[in-house]
């Protein structure tokens, strides 16, 4: 980089910390553990005095025997191992004052010497002052008026025409917060400046050297040279008179400084802001109150620190309340919607949003003034997103995130979605709307050049005129917090939800114990007696015998009913179907069965296209139980008066069964849950009012049992079942 102009376009990339000179207010020395002088700016002869001993490019023996406190300086330097080591003493020499300042850089002792102008009582002044303001500092109610205050001292000690105290924002631009000026300036208060502003190695500097001055942007740099052959760039990271970018340099001239000072907030190891002081004529602030100035923006720090955790402490109990009551309510509700809806509200009011909706099966509560329709698009929307990697959706503007057609509109941007529930579509969605934002920039975030002496340059002034920008379609920005709060009742959720699914289904296993065992000898006794009923009214002559047969009926539709639910539970449970293959022939069981069929429903009409025989390896009861559960399907769903088709042939090493029925084609939306256990029906069905949903869900079974599979096809305006299985 040091052999390519530094421009617009590569100044990102510009190695600042090794820029090979340094300011012209005072000099530089560089030494090796052998205190032989490695580098040495070309103004050091002069600075310090014909008496300093250089000869040629190598030291002189006795350099130290002349300036003492140089050599004490570089002594105690040497002898400490601290790599962070640095230190400052007073240099005194021919009625001459200056500040030494002493670090490391590596293997080197960087010595660098400025000159004081200062009276020593003015200094002690300016001390006072810095001592009360830090006083101050610790009484002020919030952040704004520590900034406030801080930038009024900063200006009182260093004496700079503007102060400007600005707080980074998460997209880094910055934002003047507070600011004390002349009169006669223009006000930046309110502005923002864009990242790019500062480049990344820039802020980097920022945290290493807390503290820089630069005392005359018009002042020549001053060349480090280097004393010995094999001496690489001097890292002057942490030098105080390290040169100045020739594009800052513009920067600043096109913004009418002569000079600056700028002091670092570093809020828990972060650049959190920065006190930006510009005057309109060179000065040189004299190190110490520099110092003063520096300790002051240190406690400026710890103040905002301490502020920041008490607002974090707050959102903290805030959120271990409302977890709280989440897990409560969850847990002791007897549905989970019901459970939440009263905390509607206070989810509402922990995130500052204008919206809460919960979604689960369909079901909606929504809160704020979101309208129930919209509600229900996006709940439906994020369902066809398939968010399968994420279970936290977090935008300020939702467009961005949800398939078209976006089903919300107007003012709603922002969304935090927690979902809890994948298969049912659970949801929680938090909303805000949209941040119409003004923002009073320094000039155009994309900004105009013009050809300058450093090539592209921002044109005069033109980084610092207030240009307006109106920002629309996103929401204010969900805080870390607030996203650690949303991961936070996620999880409570998720925990609370799996619980009372474990409750759910250990409920269900004593159900079916209790189905299995406790009900099917009494419903057994039940058709006995009915079949004894039906035949002795049958023999009297008694108007009995009806009777007998309803009950008879009812009794083997219940025990019918117990299988099936007998079968999903072994299935949900993964033991899989009882299946017993032996030699049976399919025709025949299927004709016995369609002749049951017309005589218990005898309005039925049924179309068979069957073989006189088919000859296969299969468990027949399990075959008569997948006939039946699709043929009971098509009788039911099929529109009144129209016939059911049934058909089955053998295709070579398979056996393919269709059933048809005349009838609407089945909704999109359904068919992912077409085969699932226990769903709900989305219209009800008058003819099947006791249905659990289990019919097709256990034809699946078996015919997967048997090494096939069963599809739903929609053909010549009728719904058809096919089930395809292997023959042997």
């Amino acid at each position: 980089m040091s052999s390519v102009a530094v421009t617009l376009e590569n100044c990102d990339r510009e190695p600042i910390h090794i820029p090979g000179s340094i300011q012209s207010h005072g000099a530089l020395l560089a030494f090796d553990s052998a205190r032989r002088l490695v580098h040495c700016s070309a103004n050091a002869r002069q600075f310090i005095g014909a008496g300093l001993p250089l000869t040629g490019k190598a030291p002189a023996a006795d350099w130290a025997a002349a300036f003492p406190a140089l050599g004490k300086a570089l002594d105690d330097a040497l002898h400490d191992a601290d790599p962070q080591f640095s230190l400052q003493h007073e240099m005194h020499w021919d009625g001459r004052t200056a500040d030494l300042l002493v670090h490391r850089s590596g293997d080197l002792v960087v010595l660098e010497l400025e000159a004081r102008n200062a009276a020593d009582e003015q200094v002690l002044g300016y001390a006072l002052k810095a001592h009360r303001t830090i006083d101050r500092l610790k009484r002020q109610p919030d952040i704004d008026a520590l900034l406030q205050m801080a930038a009024t001292a900063v200006r009182e000690l260093a004496g700079f025409d503007r102060v400007m105290a600005y707080r980074f924002l998460p997209d880094g631009s910055g934002e003047v917060v507070a600011e004390d000026r002349q009169e006669t300036l223009e006000p930046f208060a309110g502005r923002r400046y864009p990242a790019s502003d500062i480049p990344a190695q820039a802020r980097r500097l920022y945290l290493v050297n807390t503290l820089r001055l630069i005392a005359d942007v018009d002042a020549p740099a001053i060349p480090v040279e280097r004393w010995a052959n094999r001496a690489g760039d001097l890292d002057m990271s942490h030098c105080v008179l390290r040169s100045v970018s020739p594009i800052h340099i513009e920067y600043l001239r096109n913004m009418g400084v002569r000079a600056s000072m700028s002091i670092s907030i570093v809020v828990e190891g972060e650049l959190w802001g920065m006190i930006a002081c510009h005057h309109q004529q060179p000065r040189l602030v004299p190190y110490a109150i520099r110092m003063a100035c520096d300790v002051l923006a240190q406690v400026l720090a710890a103040n905002v620190q301490s502020l920041l955790a008490r607002q974090r402490a707050r959102a903290a109990e805030m959120g271990a309340q409302l977890r709280a009551q989440v897990t409560q309510a969850v847990l002791h509700g007897d549905e989970l919607l019901a459970a939440l809806a009263p905390l509607v509200e206070p989810i509402a009011r922990a995130f500052d949003a204008q919206a809460v909706v919960l979604a689960q099966e369909g079901k909606l509560v929504v809160h704020g003034e979101l309208h129930h329709e919209i509600a229900a698009g996006l709940v439906q929307s994020l369902q066809n997103a398939q968010f399968s990697e994420r279970d936290l959706i977090v935008t300020q503007a939702m467009k961005h995130v949800l398939p078209p057609p976006v089903p919300v509109t107007g003012p709603w941007c922002g969304l935090l979605g927690l979902r809890f529930d994948a298969l049912q579509n659970g949801w929680v969605l938090v909303l805000r709307k949209e941040q119409i934002e003004t923002i009073n920039w320094g000039g155009k975030p994309e900004k105009e050049y013009a050809t300058g002496p450093n090539g592209p340059r921002l044109t005069p002034r033109g980084s610092f005129d207030l240009w307006k920008q109106e920002v629309r379609g996103t929401s204010a920005p969900w805080t870390e917090f607030e996203q650690g709060l949303a991961r936070q009742l996620l999880e409570e959720l998720v925990r609370a939800h799996s619980n009372r699914l474990a409750e759910m289904h250990r409920a269900r296993t004593q159900l079916l114990a209790m189905l299995g065992h406790d009900l099917r000898d009494p419903l057994q006794s039940i058709a006995m007696a009915a079949r004894v009923l039906e035949r002795g009214a049958e023999a009297s002559g008694a108007p009995n015998a009806k009777l007998g047969q309803r009950i008879q009926s009812s009794s083997t539709r219940m025990a019918r009913l117990i299988a099936q639910v007998l079968d999903a539970s072994r299935l949900q449970a993964q033991l899989g179907l009882q299946i017993r293959r032996v030699p049976v022939d399919l025709s025949r069981i299927l004709e016995d069965l369609l002749d049951e069929t017309i005589v218990a429903y005898p309005g039925v009409r049924l179309l068979k296209d069957i073989p006189p025989e088919l000859h296969v390896e299969a468990d027949p009861d399990r075959m008569s139980q997948l006939f039946g559960n699709l043929l009971s399907n098509a009788r039911h769903h099929g529109l009144a008066g129209e016939p059911v088709t049934v058909r089955l042939l053998g295709e070579g090493e398979q056996v393919r069964f269709e059933v048809l029925n005349k009838a609407p084609p089945i909704a999109p939306e359904l068919l992912a849950d077409l085969f699932s256990a226990f769903k709900r029906a989305a219209q009800p069905n008058a003819r099947n009012k006791g249905g659990l949903g289990l019919g097709l869900h256990i034809a699946q079974a078996i015919a997967l049992e048997h090494g096939g599979d069963i599809q739903y096809e929609y053909r010549d305006g009728q719904v058809c079942f096919v089930a395809v299985m292997a023959a042997r």
